[in-house]
């Protein structure tokens, strides 16, 4: 089985663009769209590339070697 790390939402949701920069991944919110363009991330077993995507409670993110179980606080 995969580790993976704890990502808390403080929000009903995330959108994919905003959990990527949250977690370190690109500089800047701007850079969202082309970096998914580049490397597309599973949610929940499921590829993704847009940005506006949204994350809950529950979803397992793999973003390139990282996976995140989103939970909400």
């Amino acid at each position: 089985m995969k580790q993976y790390e704890t990502f808390i939402l403080k929000k009903e949701y995330i959108t994919l663009g905003q959990l990527v920069k949250a977690c370190g991944f690109i500089a800047s919110g701007g850079d969202a769209k082309s970096y998914l363009v580049e490397h597309p991330v599973k949610v929940n077993d499921i590829l993704k590339s847009t940005r506006k995507t949204k994350v809950v409670d529950g979803d397992v993110v793999e973003i390139e070697n990282s996976i995140y179980k989103v939970i909400h606080d």
